[in-house]
C-alpha cells in the first residue's frame, strides 16, 4: 500500500470558515457570511490569550538600557513576560518579578545599580519598570515574552498556529458561529471545543523534569 509521503496538510482562513459552517449545518453563501466568521475567528484567537501560554508565540526580545532610566515601553503585541535577565559583558543575571504594590513601596526609586527586579505594567501599551535604575548605558535586557497571535487577515492566509491546533481552531469557530447562526447546536459544539482545546493545551508544554521543593517555615508556639 502506498502513502502520500507528504506531511504538509494546511488549511487557510476560508477553509477553516467553511469547515466551521458545515459543523453548524450551514453553508457559506454570501460575502457577509465569510466576513462575520473571520471576525469571530479573530475574537476567538484573542480569547486564547486568556487561556494560558501558547508556546509557539514565545519570542525573545532585547532592549538596551540607558543609565538612570527605569521605565521602558514594550511592543503592544507583548502579552506577558516569562523570563527576564540582565546581560552584562556576556554574563546573564536573572531579574525577579515584583507586583505593582511591591514596586510602589520601594523606598528609593532613583537608586542606581545593577537592576535585580522588574515590574511588568500590563497596560494597552505595556511597560517594564526596573529596580535599581540602570547604572550604565551598555547593559542589555533580554527576555522571553508571549506574543499576540497574528490576525486572520486575507481569506487565503494561513493562521499562525501549529497544525496540532487545527482541530481546536475549527471546533472553536464552529461554536462561535453557532451562537449566531445555529443556537440549537451551541451546547454540543461548545463541549467539543473545550475538549479539543484542553487536549491541545495539555500537549503544548515544555518537557522538563518535575521539581518539587518543600517549604519549611518556622512557627512560634
Amino acid at each position: 500500500m502506498s502513502t502520500s509521503g507528504t506531511r504538509s496538510f494546511n488549511v487557510d482562513v476560508s477553509e477553516i470558515i467553511e469547515e466551521a459552517f458545515e459543523r453548524c449545518g450551514l453553508e457559506v453563501r454570501t460575502g457577509y457570511d465569510a466576513t462575520t466568521a473571520r471576525r469571530s475567528l479573530n475574537i476567538m484567537v484573542a480569547e486564547w490569550a486568556n487561556r494560558g501560554l501558547n508556546l509557539w508565540t514565545v519570542t525573545e526580545g532585547t532592549t538596551t538600557l540607558t543609565q538612570g532610566v527605569a521605565d521602558y515601553t514594550l511592543s503592544a503585541d507583548v502579552i506577558d513576560l516569562l523570563d527576564v535577565v540582565l546581560r552584562r559583558n556576556g554574563t546573564d543575571y536573572e531579574l525577579g518579578r515584583i507586583s505593582r504594590g511591591e514596586y510602589l513601596t520601594l523606598p528609593n526609586k532613583t537608586t542606581q545599580g545593577r537592576p535585580s527586579q522588574f515590574f511588568f505594567d500590563r497596560t494597552i501599551t505595556p511597560t517594564i519598570k526596573l529596580w535599581a535604575n540602570p547604572e550604565n548605558s551598555t547593559d542589555e535586557l533580554v527576555y522571553y515574552y508571549s506574543r499576540r497571535i497574528e490576525d486572520a487577515g486575507a481569506f487565503v492566509n494561513n493562521m499562525q498556529v501549529p497544525f496540532r491546533f487545527y482541530p481546536c481552531m475549527v471546533a472553536g469557530l464552529a461554536y462561535y458561529m453557532a451562537m449566531k447562526r445555529a443556537p440549537e447546536r451551541v451546547a454540543m459544539l461548545k463541549a467539543v471545543y473545550e475538549e479539543e482545546f484542553t487536549r491541545a493545551a495539555e500537549e503544548d508544554e515544555d518537557r522538563v523534569p518535575l521539581k518539587l521543593q518543600p517549604s519549611a517555615r518556622y512557627m512560634r508556639v
